[in-house]
């Protein structure tokens, strides 16, 4: 999607030609191929870093435009959220020193997107999705102001043909509902290229394909969304389903997402991917660059392919195919996208030293792995590390399986070790970058495991916000040092910066866990519940979730005074003494906002409505709670 001129919401005229120039593009590819024009022989590395802009209380900072503008670097460009951002670094020739000076690269990129940001009172995060990002922050008022992502949210609408719903369970379990492609803005990743030839695209892709479990289970850091402990790499599963476009029927119909791992190994040619997804998946956008590729081709001139890379850039596979030009001459990479952003430059430089180790030294190793691996078990592995990481168990090669942080340790860290000493890399980077994956395993401190330990060791310290913002500020602190995450000290309660900017929407301190019940039940077990959970309001919604009514400890007493509590014999349904369409708020009112309905009102809780639907509920007692941490406070002053 890196196209900036695209053509939106073609009618079908312009489907019909866009389809018609994508075709000749492919075309004029499988020509390419035949006559040897890709480039061989050459290795290049590359990678693209995103990452997140957080402002004060650690909440993302909408300042991508700004922070963009004042960088005044080409190299850097926009995400799908204004709180996002990418540096695209320079290719670099594998070899050498190349791992160091991509860290370098990275560095030199971060720190001045850290000195551009804080002129805006703004921090750069590296994570694969901020602990502190909220499901409100994810409106349309958030995304970029480009054309592009306006298409393709429309298009991706148009397709889904309604709201995006997903469902991840881990530790915890999020069931929500979307309605854009904002869901996407969760995700940040380091994005890293490998330039193969085309004769050994099919063995060196699928390869990739292999090694992308242990590899994201050794790398995993994104264990957390919305709160929630989900995945221990939740941005697989988030990022599946924020852009699926498929809906369920009645029937069953095989259908392929728009990410994904892929269905099958590659047998002979890259065009084998271009084919499938031109094949399975509708055209989204398209481009307004207009090409003859074989006109180019007859004047020896490498053509740009732009409907190819336009089609391609609109279907996510986690190792994608891209071709490209360097200096005029087409070459082919493998984009490993499985990586996560972070925690720091040097574990992302790790993770990309093993994974190019291990497709080195497997190349040579083995002349087709479909023959000592089933894709099935590939595609299996995948999921189970991006569920479980380290834990996760692998179906390697020849049939064995075992634990992911005993493969890493015992044959695939001297297996990369090999690959990068075939390569010619400079031996004090090997030593360097590997250690850093063997410290990692041995420790078994990924940036995952770094997280939830860190929000274990806060366990009834602060608000859930106040722990969500400590582990961000802790990131962010932690990653303007040198030291990978094996060696980070857990976040702490204080590094949150104090209770004020986490009181300050209902959002950030309304209960969650709610006790409800539906209209027809009787009044009787409203009663119980209130005992038993020692709470005196109770919401009544519908089968949908919908807020109806509003059952208050008051309302009980008054009526059992009263000896209402059964009628003609029968007990009394909630439906009878509830107050019908209580007062409410959404989740984005603020809090001095919230109290002064509580108090004008003479009220003692406000059920927080999200779109008709019951989200939360704020009470009496969570203003107790702000109230005595801040006398708490006073009082120490």
């Amino acid at each position: 999607m890196g196209e900036h001129q695209v053509q939106q919401d073609l009618s079908g005229d312009q489907l019909r030609l866009f389809t018609k120039r994508l075709l000749t593009d492919l075309r004029a590819l499988e020509s390419m191929l035949a006559d040897r024009m890709i480039e061989s022989n050459v290795r290049r590395i590359g990678a693209e870093q995103e990452f997140f802009l957080v402002g004060d209380g650690w909440r993302p900072a909408c300042l991508a435009m700004e922070i963009l503008e004042d960088i005044d670097d080409p190299h850097f460009t926009t995400e799908l959220g204004k709180f996002n951002l990418e540096a695209n670094l320079d290719p670099l020739m594998f070899g050498g020193e190349c791992l160091s000076q991509l860290e370098s690269q990275l560095n030199e990129s971060l720190a001045k997107a850290r000195e551009a940001a804080r002129r805006h009172g703004a921090h750069v995060v590296l994570t694969g999705i901020l602990p502190t990002l909220r499901k409100s922050d994810l409106e349309l008022d958030n995304m970029t102001p480009i054309p592009r992502y306006y298409a393709l949210n429309r298009a991706l609408n148009r397709l889904r043909g309604g709201a995006y719903e997903f469902r991840i369970k881990g530790l915890d379990e999020i069931m929500v509902q979307h309605d854009s492609v904002m869901l996407e803005a969760c995700n940040t990743s380091f994005q890293i290229h490998f330039q193969v030839g085309s004769e050994e695209f099919a063995n060196l892709y699928n390869i990739a394909q292999a090694v992308a479990a242990p590899v994201l289970a050794v790398a995993s850091n994104s264990p957390l969304l919305f709160g929630h402990r989900l995945w221990s790499e939740t941005r697989i599963a988030l990022f599946q389903q924020a852009v699926d476009t498929r809906s369920s029927t009645h029937h069953l119909r095989e259908r392929a997402p728009r990410v994904s791992f892929g269905r099958r190994w590659v047998k002979k040619s890259v065009t084998e991917l271009y084919q499938e997804d031109i094949s399975r998946f509708k055209i989204l956008l398209g481009t307004e660059e207009e090409e003859d590729p074989f006109a180019k081709l007859d004047a020896g001139v490498a053509p740009e392919l732009h409907a190819l890379r336009m089609h391609n850039g609109t279907v996510y596979r986690w190792n994608r195919a891209c071709y490209g030009l360097t200096d005029g001459k087409p070459h082919l990479r493998i984009e490993n996208r499985i990586l996560p952003s972070g925690p720091t430059p040097v574990d992302e430089v790790a993770n990309a030293a093993f994974w190019f180790g291990l497709i080195s030294a497997m190349a040579s190793k083995y002349e087709d792995i479909t023959r000592v691996m089933e894709f099935e078990d590939a595609a299996s592995n995948f999921t189970r590390a991006a569920r479980s990481g380290l834990n996760a168990e692998i179906a390697w090669l020849e049939g064995r399986t075992c634990p992911a942080s005993e493969l890493i340790r015992e044959e695939l860290l001297p297996l990369a070790r090999e690959g990068l000493v075939g390569g010619g890399i400079a031996s004090k980077d090997i030593d360097l970058y590997l250690g850093v994956i063997e410290k990692r395993v041995d420790t078994r401190m990924t940036g995952s495991r770094w997280i939830l330990n860190s929000l274990a060791g806060m366990k009834n310290r602060g608000t859930p916000g106040e722990r969500l913002s400590a582990l961000t500020a802790a990131m962010v602190h932690r990653q303007e040092e040198p030291a990978p995450v094996a060696s980070w000290r857990p976040a702490e309660i204080e590094e949150a910066g104090g209770w004020k900017h986490h009181y300050l929407k209902v959002e950030q301190f309304m209960t969650t866990d709610l006790t409800t019940v539906h209209p027809d039940e009787p009044v009787d077990l409203v009663a119980s519940l209130m005992d038993w959970e020692k709470i005196r309001h109770v919401p009544v919604e519908d089968h949908q979730s919908c807020l109806v009514g509003l059952i208050s400890y008051r309302a009980i007493v008054h009526l059992m005074a009263c000896g209402m509590s059964e009628a003609k014999g029968e007990p009394l349904p909630v439906s009878g003494i509830m107050i019908k369409d209580p007062l409410t708020v959404s989740p984005e009112t603020s809090t001095l906002e919230a109290i002064s309905i509580m108090r004008s009102r003479q009220i003692g809780c406000l059920p927080v409505v999200k779109d008709g639907r019951l989200v939360g509920m704020v009470t009496e007692r969570d203003f107790m709670g702000i109230a005595s941490e801040l006398l708490e406070q006073k009082l120490n002053e």
